[in-house]
């Protein structure tokens, strides 16, 4: 019997076949779901889980080094005005995107070390600093630029994170993926 994780829920339908470029090292799930015309990039030792789905059909995505990009989390949604255009999202390195996260397509940037939390969305547009965290929940409208170090958090509110743990962040997410690594089924040659 294997030890790893497999997911209950039924299959979702794709789209277009997208043309991407990964990294030898990444671990992405079978179940995950890569649809749209434009070029996907994952680099070297990111995490994708089962039921995440990366849509670059507005752009392209380029998913930095040691990022995870959990389950139900859509990277690429097209944003309520429905327009699609040549819009990218890129995610720096260490990026962590929780359960249910929603990024939207729109030259969209998530800054090195940040954390998107669970049910967060992302406006098209949004420039997001280095090491910021979004709390559960939270939503940054399209087009926002956030400084570095900002922790968003209930109704909007903010603050400067002045802890300096980035570099213990950073440290516990290669932790993190080790682990990850174990547990997820991954085939990336069904994308290519």
């Amino acid at each position: 019997m294997s030890s790893k994780r497999h997911s209950i829920l039924p299959a979702v339908s794709a789209g277009p076949k997208p043309p991407v470029h990964f990294s030898s090292s990444i671990t992405i799930a079978e179940s995950a779901l890569l649809t749209g015309t434009n070029l996907i990039t994952i680099s070297s030792e990111s995490v994708i889980h089962p039921r995440a789905k990366l849509d670059s059909l507005a752009g392209r995505i380029t998913i930095g080094r040691r990022c995870v990009v959990h389950e139900r989390t859509m990277i690429g949604a097209i944003g309520t005005s429905g327009k699609v255009t040549e819009q990218a999202v890129t995610l720096g390195d260490y990026v962590t995107v929780e359960v249910a996260a929603s990024i939207e397509a729109g030259n969209t940037i998530i800054g090195e070390g940040t954390t998107v939390g669970v049910g967060s969305k992302v406006g098209a547009g949004a420039v997001i600093g280095k090491h910021c965290t979004l709390t559960p929940h939270t939503e940054v409208p399209a087009g926002e630029v956030i400084p570095d170090f900002t922790v968003i958090y209930s109704n909007g509110m903010r603050r400067i994170d002045k802890r300096g743990v980035a570099d213990l962040k950073n440290k516990g997410q290669a932790r993190q993926i080790d682990v990850l690594r174990r547990m997820i089924p991954t085939n990336p040659a069904k994308f290519a």
